[in-house]
């Protein structure tokens, strides 16, 4: 073969090999990015089921104890606030707040034993446990990915594709230490 033809042969492999290469390398990233955004959406449908008991345990713990109104009040803004976050850091500052107020919530419970013994609040309050406890386990897997995507954007050479195409790091949803070490009891 004339040498013409032979260096067109191997700038021709070493195009596709490197194309090749770089298709893998996007994949990758995509497969994990989109890993992550299934995760966060796993985190969301955890979150609305929590907003969507918070109303009902507002409601029966009304019933009771009416002369609570500011503390039903601040419960309500935190669900609201928390409904409205957009990004990872707002959903966490709005978690915390909301577990911080939904304290105070049960706290007003502890006042009033027949509420405590109602079906309807133990119900809530075993509902409200399970979305806590899921939405804790739907947080580690979400910052799992996250971990993953971020290391797999940062090591060489796949952050030249990632740089190229702008791939963006993810931000892990995080609560505050003392939010998360004491999230709010609801057993009784």
């Amino acid at each position: 073969m004339p040498p013409l033809i032979t260096f067109l042969w191997s700038v021709a492999i070493a195009v596709i090999l490197l194309g090749g290469w770089l298709a893998v390398m996007y994949n990758a990233l995509v497969l994990r990015r989109n890993r992550v955004d299934e995760s966060w959406s796993d985190i969301e449908v955890q979150l609305k089921r929590r907003y969507d008991l918070i109303p009902n345990l507002v409601a029966t713990v009304k019933g009771y104890a009416r002369h609570e109104a500011g503390v039903f009040e601040k419960v309500t803004e935190a669900r609201a606030a928390a409904i409205s976050a957009k990004t990872v850091a707002e959903h966490g500052a709005a978690e915390n707040m909301l577990s911080q107020t939904l304290k105070s919530i049960f706290a007003v419970a502890e006042a009033y034993p027949d509420l405590k013994a109602t079906q309807n609040f133990l119900q809530l309050q075993d509902e409200l446990k399970d979305a806590e406890d899921k939405i804790q386990a739907a947080r580690r897997f979400y910052n799992g990915n996250v971990r993953d995507y971020n290391t797999a954007q940062q090591s060489f050479p796949i952050n030249i594709v990632a740089a190229w195409f702008k791939f963006q790091p993810r931000e892990f949803f995080e609560l505050q230490e003392e939010a998360a070490r004491s999230a709010p009891q609801v057993q009784f």
